[in-house]
């Protein structure tokens, strides 16, 4: 008798061995993307302190068999770690993801905005929706890019306006 024998048509759970087998890769894929990652970046990624220090273990290993089989018990651990969790922190991280690529393009617009025409009211928009930012310190950032644009200096305040918003964004996200 196979396994195959005690299959039910109707049983909606079933999977095939080649499905679980995927699935267990694709859960080592992104235990191994984790490894990568440098310590501060880790400590953004929602996981248990078993995943954690796992990765610590795995910074420690240097032989290629031995690294080898660290992975596949990281990709033990993951399969009790929320992965889509796991996974759309990381594509915050991935420059070349879209989710990065998008929020780049948000902050980009949302700089310009406050810099263009109308400005004001965008400022205290954005004050309203981000009470936790320093204002004082986005006014003058303000300020300074708006000094910038209209004399056609170099990006200096701007590109530190963009960075003020991205860890603002990055604190709300809990990123930081």
């Amino acid at each position: 008798m196979t396994d195959f024998e005690y299959y039910d048509e109707n049983e909606e759970d079933y999977k095939s061995k080649t499905q679980i087998k995927r699935e267990m890769e694709a859960l080592q894929d992104l235990g191994a993307k984790l490894v990568k990652l440098n310590p501060a970046q880790r400590k953004k990624v929602p996981m248990s302190d078993t995943m954690r220090d796992a990765l610590v273990e795995a910074d420690r290993i240097k032989q290629w068999s031995a690294q080898r089989r660290h992975l596949q018990y990281i990709g033990k651990v993951m399969r009790t770690e929320d992965a889509d969790a796991i996974s759309a922190r990381l594509e915050l991280f991935d420059s070349t993801s879209a989710a990065n690529n998008k929020r780049f393009h948000q902050l980009e617009g949302t700089r310009d905005a406050l810099i263009g025409d109308g400005g004001k009211e965008i400022l205290d928009q954005y004050i309203v929706a981000n009470p936790h930012v320093d204002i004082q310190q986005l006014r003058s950032l303000v300020r300074m890019a708006k000094k910038e644009v209209e004399q056609n200096k170099t990006t200096t305040s701007r590109k530190k306006l963009f960075k003020f918003l991205r860890e603002a964004q990055d604190a709300k996200l809990g990123l930081l």
